[in-house]
This record gives structure tokens, sequence and C-alpha cells, in this order.
């Protein structure tokens, strides 16, 4: 046909066809796979969020004397405390736990934070030991900077109540602490220790 080049084809209705080329296996895979991995993804999640945080191991506590644990003082605090103190929760402790003794610890583990009540009169606290008022009771700080930790000791109720924290724990443990045990003992006198020679 005149004006028509040699390579154009003119379809003719007895060679038309309607099928399409058909699809890549690569893009059926892609277009099967990405919704069942989307899927897997979901159900994942949905087991990780209905099971909770993993389970930490109990926490193992050396015992130290503490010869007012089994006291009113103690049996009063230790229900009274809180099961959260900001990101630490409390821990399982192992058995046997000493008396008188909570622990929390961050979901991943790490350093707890530790009370113990019913201790004895820190050696370090004496007439000239610089205290801090936290929430209506008054602390008296012990630092081990070998092992980054602070212990502070509550010295003004019925007996010594020590609580000892990881460095970079916030002011949230002492702060939490402090409420519980203003509003469940009542503050006493002071009884420091002498001045050192």
């Amino acid at each position: 046909m005149p004006g028509t080049s040699p390579d154009e084809n003119t379809e003719t209705p007895g060679n038309a066809t309607s099928e399409r080329p058909p699809y890549h296996p690569a893009l059926i895979a892609t277009a099967v796979a990405l919704p069942v991995a989307l899927l897997v993804g979901v159900l994942v999640a949905a087991v990780i969020v209905l099971r909770g945080p993993a389970e930490r191991e109990p926490l193992a506590l050396g015992p130290v004397p503490a010869p007012a644990a089994d006291g009113p003082a103690c049996s009063a605090l230790l229900p009274a405390l809180p099961a959260d103190l900001g990101d630490f929760t409390r821990s399982t402790l192992v058995d046997p736990a000493p008396p008188a003794t909570a622990a929390w610890q961050r979901p991943d583990g790490g350093d707890a934070v530790v009370l113990r009540c019913g201790l004895d009169r820190p050696l370090e606290f004496n007439r000239a030991s610089p205290l801090q008022v936290v929430n209506g009771v008054q602390w008296f700080e012990v630092r081990d900077d070998t092992a980054a930790t602070a212990t502070w000791f509550a010295v003004d109720r019925e007996t010594y109540i020590a609580l000892t924290v990881p460095d970079g724990s916030g002011p949230t443990p002492l702060q939490a602490v402090s409420d519980a045990i203003t509003a469940h003992l009542p503050a006493q006198p002071l009884d420091p220790g002498e001045l050192p020679n």
C-alpha cells in the first residue's frame, strides 16, 4: 500500500489477538510473598505484645545485718512500696531472700535499685553528716564510686532504711520510696553517731 512502510504491522481482523503477554514470574512471586510477609509480621507483633516483656531472671542479693528487719516499721513499709520506681519495675528475689528487702530493675535487667529495711545506724552517719530532705524524709548519702552507686539512708525513722541506686537512675526512686516512708512511718528524732576523733 503506498505511503506505508514495510515495517508497520497492519492489523487485519484475521490476525488480531486479544491476549496480553503473561506476567513475569518474579512479579507474581512478589505479589504473593508481600501480603504473606505482612501477615506474619502482624502475627509476631501481636504475640510479643500479648506475651509482654521477657521474664527477667530472679535477682540474688546477699544478706546484710538487719536486726530490726522483722520489726513493725519494716512490716508496715514493705507492703506499701510501689511496684514501679520510674523505669524500674519490681524484681523477684532468689530464695532465700534477705528479710525486709525489695529490689527493682529496668525491663532489660541491669543494675538494680535495692531497698533494705531494719539496718543498724550507718558507721558514717554522725553529727556533721550532711542530710538531704526528700518528700519529708531526711536522707544521708554514702557513695560507692567503684560500683557507680549511691546508698541513701533514711535516718529519721524508727529504723534505718537503705536505698541503693545505680548512677543514672534519676530522682524518681528516692522520691517514690520517700513517699511510702512518709505515709507509713512517723518521723523520729535523729540519733547520729559521735564525731570521729
